[in-house]
Formats: structure tokens, sequence, C-alpha cells
């Protein structure tokens, strides 16, 4: 999947589906929230921490066809921008190779009091280092 550096594998389950048979669409949610975590993991434990972390403030899903029972799926994580004390990330879910939605969540970096505090030099660092496209915010 080009310019996703993280990519998740799953197989739709049963429990993911609605009374019609598709995959329920608060699933994706869950399915970009597995990306999401595979991406912080590759940050390292040293950056995501307890006293300081990313917390979602918005989430949006486009979906472009259905998802049905035992579809392979990839799910892509990217980052594609940096601000002050939040940045964005886009997703990719392809079930059966066939694009099913894009998505795009906003997070904001919380220090411990719970306000949002600038992002560490050492997430900019990591995601320099991940990224094969460009990503706004980051020079």
């Amino acid at each position: 999947m080009e310019g996703f550096p993280i990519v998740v594998e799953l197989e739709v389950r049963y429990r993911d589906l609605d009374p019609l048979g598709h995959v329920n669409n608060a699933v994706y949610l869950s399915y970009i929230e597995l990306a999401r975590v595979r991406y912080f993991e590759a940050f390292g434990a040293d950056v995501v921490r307890g006293d300081a972390a990313p917390v979602v403030a918005r989430a949006e899903v486009d979906y472009e066809r259905p998802i049905f029972l035992g579809a392979k799926l990839r799910v892509g994580a990217r980052v594609s921008r940096l601000g002050r004390s939040s940045f964005d990330m886009h997703y990719r879910i392809e079930a059966d190779g066939a694009l099913s939605a894009k998505a795009k969540t906003v997070h904001v970096w919380l220090g411990k009091d719970g306000r949002p505090t600038p992002l560490p030099q050492a997430v900019r660092d990591r995601v320099r280092a991940l990224e094969t496209l460009p990503v706004d915010g980051l020079s």
C-alpha cells in the first residue's frame, strides 16, 4: 500500500457485521484504531507514555464500498500533518484489494495536566523516519 508506512492485515469477523450482513460503520473506526496503535508502537515506548500522549479529537470516514464477512483487509496509516500540539493521520482500508474506505483523524498531544502541549521533538523525528510522502509542518 504505497505511501502508508504502517499496514495492518486482518480478516472480517462475524461480530463486525450489522443485520444487513456487511461491516457496521462504527467498526471501521476499530480497524483504523488498530493501524494507529501500530503506528504509535513504531514511535517507541519512550515517546508515547502515560504522562504525555495523543488523544483523538476528531475522526471522519468516507465509505467507498461495503465490506463483507471473510474479506481480507489491509489498513494503512500515515501522518499527513504536524502542528504545534496536534497532528493529522490518514488511513486507507482495502478489502480483497479494493478501496473500501478512507479515513482521517486529528490528534491532540496532551500533557499530564490534560491540556494540549507541544509535540515532542522525538515525535517529529520518528514521523520523519517513518514517512515516505511529504508531511505538512515537518521541515
